[in-house]
């Protein structure tokens, strides 16, 4: 039975662990089966391309631009403002047909077309190998986050609470990359950006709770394991509502109005806010009670005192 003190009002967020959790599972894997099938769209700057930097004289109609780059030399382009509404980044795919001196020309006879007085001010190329190591070295650097976050929430908390929170972020990864395969969303480093970001603000959310989770568990010592997160979730659920709330109003507006440069990072952002607020109730705190976590894993380690066995020998 729940102790009074400090327990008022407590929700049973568990009592729906078990369907939830069977809803993520359902979500990972249905990740998991769309990037083996679709696998990902990814962006210029991980399959390599053309660069190229343009000045207009005036203000440019970016749809304009776009509607004039139809050839098949320089179908596909991506066309964004870069600094100012005069300024205009144009990045074309790699064409094993085409040459990219070919696809350049193409780009500069038809934005000529718009304004004759457009200025080149750069031409870079970004070779396929260039992209794939791009691509590894992201992968990379999310696994190494994963790993030192295992570490870290090892020595800070238990091992049990690590696992936990480990599952909870490959879960929130996971299922954001699903639905950029689904949906074959372009991902580029902004996107790659995002996924880390979300890595960081979902263990800052569970290591919220489970600051909570190991003070109640030594506060309310004749609770169940079950109880004991409920309180705990109860009693950090203000704070999240506010943190997800407030992030959420800034990252809408960034998805809206950002424009094209960051609207995968606010995509993959907002994907990551509603499914790392959920999973560190019920993938992390679940898992850790699955694995049996008690209160005796909490409980800090006793350093003998030196001399202490000579004492206790002493009549």
């Amino acid at each position: 039975m729940l102790q009074i003190l400090n327990v008022k009002g407590t929700v049973n967020f568990l009592r729906h662990a078990l369907p939830i959790s069977i809803f993520s599972a359902v979500l990972v894997l249905g990740s998991i089966v769309t990037l083996a099938t679709k696998g990902i769209n990814w962006g210029l700057d991980f399959t390599g391309g053309t660069v190229v930097e343009l000045e207009f004289s005036k203000p440019a109609d970016l749809n304009a631009i776009r509607a004039n780059l139809s050839t098949e030399a320089v179908g596909g382009a991506v066309v964004q403002n870069f600094g100012s509404s005069r300024d205009v980044l144009i990045r074309l795919p790699v064409k094993d047909d085409f040459k990219s001196e070919d696809q350049v020309n193409d780009v500069m006879d038809a934005v000529t077309k718009l304004d004759s007085a457009v200025v080149q001010k750069r031409v870079e190329f970004v070779g396929p190998q260039v992209g794939k190591e791009l691509a590894e070295q992201g992968g990379l650097a999310v696994l190494v986050a994963l790993i030192c976050i295992l570490i870290y929430v090892s020595f800070r908390f238990e091992w049990r609470l690590a696992l936990g929170s480990v599952a909870a972020l490959a879960h929130d990864i996971i299922v954001t990359l699903g639905v950029f395969s689904l949906l074959q969303l372009e991902f580029d480093l902004t996107v790659l950006a995002g996924l880390l970001t979300v890595v960081g603000y979902s263990l800052n959310d569970t290591i919220v709770v489970f600051d909570r989770i190991r003070e109640n568990f030594l506060k309310l010592r004749k609770c169940l394991p079950e109880e004991v997160v409920n309180v705990s979730i109860t009693q950090t659920m203000s704070r999240t509502i506010i943190t997800t709330g407030t992030t959420l109003v800034v990252v809408v507006a960034l998805f809206l109005k950002g424009g094209t440069m960051i609207h995968g990072f606010a995509t993959a952002l907002l994907m990551g806010i509603f499914v790392g607020t959920f999973s560190s109730i019920y993938v992390a705190s679940f898992l850790a009670i699955k694995l049996g976590i008690n209160r005796e894993h909490m409980m800090p380690v006793e350093v003998e005192k030196e001399g202490a066995d000579q004492d206790a020998l002493m009549p």
